[in-house]
């Protein structure tokens, strides 16, 4: 009896044993697994939270390949294309699968505008050469010296995913060709102007293939406004609409920009080019005195780049190839009945002569105001940023009931396009050939004011940013429209035109 009690309690023993080791070993799993649950959700956020913010800012218009979004027209208010809802459910693009032919590397020149169209023209030659695209460098060595990266202007992490249906971006060579490409071992050159996309497959792309790294340190209007397949002036347009978007920084201050100017009723931009570097760049000097003109022909002199330097301003205004000036400007906006109440944004830089220059406009439009005065702490952040400070102007404008700019820059013509793909919104091309003509035949007493206004509002009738076609100009690209003015083959044109 006493051995067989002491063996049932040996046993009970062991089994209590196996049961509390069984218990702790699946104690220990339990808290391995929930550790190693825990660290992969930590790698698993890593990963896709930047998908997620991306996704949740892709607009539908980016994964139709340029196409116009439906609810474009519901920008009552002035408001920007796509609504939230929309973009929150919109799905990222699929990645493009395609023999890489190796990479593409580009420096952007000029202002912000410039680098922009530039930015889709080198987009697309990626795609189109099945290379792979490294974020393009900005200027930083123009005349406005900003220092100014990618990522300070655009959203790169949107630019890139937004496009990876298209083309391969990233935002900097490989290690092993990073090392050789600061060792100097690039082929660098620039691309000839207006070319069209066979320049590029039969020219550039045995190049990159040879070298496996390419350097363009020229883009600006390096390709043709015309002649290139469909599909090219799509991905142009989308890469312009959808792709390039702004930091959230510099959207959320234009908001604020455009809310404030919008609790005040309706504005206007004016997009006056009327900056010293301007005058000095275009030679004209009309309205100025001795001494400015002298200062303005010395600037001129001391950028080596500016090649043009013996200048006949007269002839120029006259030839309507100077921006007006301010009371020219003023003139204008009275004789096509804007009305005095509104609210005019100056879409410039610092306006030559200050208010002394500006008082012909100022007398007439009291309510001219300047992101500067509306935001003055916000903006000191942007101080010394001049592309950061044009984005914020390009915001404005965009969202403007009216755009009239006052010289036919970078600017004004990627605004135009822009405002013509927001459901054609009111934009004044103004013919400045014929407003000097007919502001010095009112100055000198040949024209009454009211025959003035009226010239002015019949011949610019026709000039507000309604549908039309590209003018074509075969061997002439710089004298015909610009494709980013007018990119017609994105738009929704009216019957008429679509069959023309």
């Amino acid at each position: 009896m006493r051995k067989g009690g002491k063996a049932r309690e040996a046993a009970r023993v062991k089994l209590w044993a196996a049961r509390a080791s069984t218990t702790v070993v699946l104690w220990l799993c339990c808290a391995l697994l929930l550790a190693t649950s825990r660290e992969l959700g930590r790698w698993s956020g890593c990963l896709t939270q930047p998908l997620i913010v991306v996704e949740r800012r892709f607009e539908a218009v980016a994964a139709a390949g340029g196409e116009r979004a439906a609810s474009a027209a519901a920008a009552a208010g002035g408001e920007r294309a796509a609504s939230a809802s929309a973009s929150a459910s919109a799905a990222l693009p699929p990645k493009r699968i395609y023999k890489n032919n190796g990479y593409l590397m580009v420096s952007c020149n000029g202002g912000l505008n410039q680098m922009r169209a530039a930015i889709c023209d080198m987009v697309t030659i990626a795609r189109y050469l099945n290379v792979t695209l490294i974020v393009p460098e900005l200027d930083k060595t123009s005349f406005w010296n900003d220092p100014s990266e990618f990522k300070d202007i655009f959203d790169v992490d949107y630019f890139i995913a937004s496009l990876r249906d298209e083309v391969r971006v990233l935002k900097e060579l490989p290690p092993r060709l990073k090392r050789r490409a600061e060792l100097g071992y690039v082929h660098s050159m620039p691309p000839i102007s207006w070319s069209d996309i066979s320049y590029y497959q039969n020219q550039i792309l045995p190049l990159i293939r040879k070298y496996k790294i390419l350097h363009l340190n020229k883009t600006d209007a390096r390709l043709a406004n015309n002649g290139l397949p469909m599909e090219i002036q799509k991905l142009r347009c989308r890469v312009n609409f959808a792709a390039l978007r702004f930091t959230p920084e510099i959207e959320e201050l234009g908001r604020r920009v455009v809310q404030i100017l919008r609790r005040n009723g309706p504005f206007v931009v004016l997009h006056l080019r009327y900056e010293m570097d301007m005058l000095a760049f275009s030679g004209c000097t009309h309205g100025c005195s001795n001494e400015e003109a002298e200062e303005l022909t010395r600037m001129r002199y001391a950028y080596p780049w500016w090649k043009e330097k013996v200048i006949d301003s007269n002839a120029k205004r006259k030839d309507g190839l100077c921006p007006l000036t301010p009371e020219e400007t003023a003139m204008v906006l009275k004789a096509l009945d804007i009305d005095s109440s509104y609210q005019i944004y100056i879409a410039a830089g610092e306006i030559y002569g200050g208010q002394r220059r500006m008082a012909a406009l100022t007398s007439v439009y009291p309510n001219v105001v300047r992101k500067e005065t509306l935001l003055p702490s916000d903006l000191r952040f942007f101080q010394n940023h001049s592309s950061q400070m044009a984005a914020l102007d390009y915001i404005v404008s965009l969202e403007s009931d009216i755009f009239i700019p006052t010289y036919d820059g970078n600017m004004a013509k990627v605004v135009e396009g822009h405002r013509r793909y927001l459901v054609f919104k009111k934009t004044v091309l103004l013919d400045r050939k014929l407003i000097v003509e007919l502001v010095d035949q009112y100055k000198n007493g040949t024209m009454s004011w009211n025959h003035f206004s009226s010239v002015v509002k019949a011949s610019h009738s026709s000039r507000m940013g309604a549908p039309s076609r590209r003018q074509m100009i075969p061997d002439k690209p710089k004298e015909e429209d610009y494709f980013y003015a007018n990119p017609h083959e994105c738009l929704h044109q009216p019957e008429e035109l679509s069959v023309l």
